[in-house]
């Protein structure tokens, strides 16, 4: 009867042990085996999945996946940031211009301090078809105006795939989309397109000067009462940048943006580059998500 006991105790336990281990192992199967040369930290992979975006382009784009430091030690889900020009996030040996975001040191960094965690998603962009990828209009002289199938990629791909093979916070209160420049500019054009799948935009040195629609579209549909962006810009940007900042925050303010959800950052000294955004992606992510 004790040997039985044993027995049925021990078939538990192992029983428990297995479907603890069962969700690491198919999560780790989505990745690319790891580049010894890389400088990201070890929770960043690579998805094996690429993706093509119908209408988009030919070109088949990686995803990089950052997991917070205790995601296969606990049952916890996460809330999500989406970003862009995932080569400039976590690693310097991909880094366009030898800089990098450092997300995954700050986030890590974070979680030793406060214990948050977060899943951050970052796609990488498409090289010379960039601008195509994260303009919405065209400009008369660098062309580009695919953003918005980039977007619905995002929405009704991308997103649907994550929240699937990984433990998320899907809804829009838990969900950010951040990105800089022409990235910050996809990024205020996705999170106002789609309130109810981004509840959070970071939009950092945004190129709100690619298109005199930005406005119209801000005034159509910067009435937003749940959203909260984040407007980030430099002194030492170029001449436009910083009054094309201001001039925005007073648009989404006019239309009913509410004041308590958008706040504007001005760094004098801050340049358009990846060494700004690295030094101000925490301070992004805390407004965002009250930490």
């Amino acid at each position: 009867m004790t040997k039985n006991i044993i027995l049925l105790f021990l078939c538990g336990f192992f029983l428990i042990i297995s479907c603890k281990i069962a969700p690491v192992k198919v999560e780790k199967q989505l990745f690319k085996t790891e580049n010894n040369n890389s400088t990201k930290s070890a929770n960043v992979s690579i998805l094996k999945k690429e993706f093509i975006v119908e209408g988009l382009n030919n070109i088949a784009h990686k995803v990089w996946v950052y997991l917070p430091p205790n995601y296969h030690s606990t049952s916890k889900k996460y809330p999500v940031i989406y970003m862009h020009d995932a080569q400039n996030l976590f690693d310097v040996t991909t880094a366009a211009y030898g800089k990098e975001w450092g997300v995954d040191e700050t986030l890590n960094q974070l979680y030793k301090n406060t214990g948050k965690g977060f899943i951050v998603v970052g796609v990488e962009n498409g090289g010379d078809k960039r601008i195509e990828e994260y303009t919405p209009w065209t400009h008369p002289k660098y062309g580009g105006g695919k953003g918005a199938i980039y977007i619905d990629f995002l929405v009704k791909e991308l997103k649907p795939y994550i929240d699937k093979n990984f433990r998320t916070k899907t809804k829009a209160k838990h969900t950010a989309i951040v990105g800089s420049s022409l990235g910050g500019l996809i990024s205020f054009y996705g999170g106002l397109k789609y309130p109810d799948i981004f509840g959070k935009i970071g939009a950092l040195s945004t190129s709100f000067w690619f298109s005199k629609k930005v406005n119209n579209f801000a005034k159509e549909n910067g009435n937003q009462k749940k959203i909260k962006l984040y407007l980030l810009i430099g002194g030492d940007e170029g001449y436009t940048m910083l009054p094309d900042t201001q001039k925005m925050e007073k648009l989404l303010i006019k239309t009913g943006f509410p004041i308590k959800n958008l706040k504007t950052k001005i760094v004098p000294e801050g340049q358009h580059n990846e060494t700004f955004w690295n030094a101000e992606f925490l301070d992004t992510i805390t407004y965002l998500y009250n930490l």
